[in-house]
């Protein structure tokens, strides 16, 4: 019986990080909307600072589970700059968790208030976050005919015309890696005379085109990042994919993360020549990874090229945010005025957001 409890015990432990992120997200948008309603005469860019700061509370919460109480190793190989630039983020996109990994990268540069997603349309379902995000210049988009490249390219360039600070994220292949996924991305590329790839997709050009197009005065670079999780399956086999709750279970080890800095001179203007470029670092990612996984020499293998740095966060960059969170919540929680108001911002604040972003459409 106290195996069976502790065996179910440790099948939970990804509940707290959840329970915690989760269920102060109503105290967060109750924080945000306060400031916005405050800051409605103020300048809109003393309005931005704020709310990059705030929006830094919220991510700081969330690394401090994906770094502390995971306990997974970081290593970063590349040429990551130490100060924050505007810049567009391309990744390959393996995982839910490949959002946190901007994330971590942005906190290294003291630029996580700065990151904003481009996601999929669906995403802005999302109970609060969905309408959270497009107000702090997340990016909504539809995939292939339905995809509206002038409401992108005016949310960027006002964003521009702001002066807003960039860090911009964008997974072009649009979709998670998976064997399903893998098979038509390579059918794909077949047919169209495309190169095969393994352990990526045929990345798609749109979004990323109007991207850089819109801002490409502004950037300072594009960063291409390849990730990998390290993690094995319940027979000890290499796993390609990993979801959040095997993330948050302790299940991956180490997070290897391999970054190309790109001058924003160095990348083509032009939008076929960009769609070729951009076919090109995603086959250098699949030799990456390829090489990752299947190296002859097993000092290669598991490990990208070059040396990697091992970088954690310290405990005062992230616990007074969960701190701060988890303090306001249990202070809404203790009260009966407080637990109505909880319940007021989940339920309403929900409702709201997605009828704004459904006008908005």
């Amino acid at each position: 019986m106290l195996l069976s409890l502790v065996l179910h015990t440790y099948s939970m432990r990804s509940l707290l990080p959840g329970l915690v992120l989760l269920g102060s997200a109503p105290t967060y948008v109750l924080l945000w909307g306060a400031w916005r309603l405050l800051s409605m005469l103020l300048p809109a860019r003393l309005y931005q600072r704020v709310d990059d700061h705030i929006y830094s509370v919220y991510q700081s919460a969330v690394l401090f589970f994906f770094e502390q109480y995971n306990g997974a190793q970081i290593l970063v190989y590349g040429d990551l700059p130490k100060n924050k630039e505007n810049i567009i983020y391309l990744a390959n996109h393996r995982s839910t968790v490949d959002w946190i990994v901007a994330d971590i990268l942005a906190m290294r540069q003291n630029a996580v208030g700065h990151v904003r997603y481009v996601l999929k349309d669906r995403l802005k379902w999302l109970p609060l976050y969905g309408y959270y995000f497009s107000q702090h210049g997340g990016i909504y988009v539809k995939r292939s005919a339905k995809f509206n490249e002038r409401k992108m390219r005016d949310t960027l360039q006002s964003y521009v015309a702001a002066g807003t600070p960039m860090y911009l994220v964008i997974f072009p292949e649009g979709t998670r890696y998976n064997p399903k996924v893998l098979a038509a991305s390579q059918a794909f590329a077949a047919e169209r005379g495309l190169p095969v790839l393994k352990y990526v997709l045929t990345p798609r050009i749109k979004a990323t085109y109007v991207a850089f197009d819109s801002m490409k005065n502004y950037l300072d670079a594009i960063y291409d990042v390849t990730v990998v999780y390290e993690g094995k399956d319940r027979q000890g086999q290499q796993v390609e994919s990993m979801t959040m709750t095997d993330f948050l279970s302790r299940d991956c080890p180490r997070v290897h993360i391999h970054v190309d800095r790109i001058d924003r001179r160095d990348i083509p203007e032009e939008q076929n020549s960009m769609k070729q470029w951009l076919h090109e670092r995603f086959e250098r990612k699949d030799k990456l990874l390829m090489e990752f996984y299947e190296s002859p020499d097993p000092e290669s293998r598991n490990r990208f090229p070059g040396k990697s740095v091992h970088w954690k966060l310290s405990l005062t960059k992230t616990l007074p945010s969960v701190l701060l969170l988890s303090g306001l919540t249990a202070g809404l929680l203790t009260t009966e005025a407080g637990r109505k108001l909880y319940a007021y911002a989940f339920i309403c604040g929900t409702l709201f957001g997605c009828l704004w972003v459904s006008v908005r459409e």
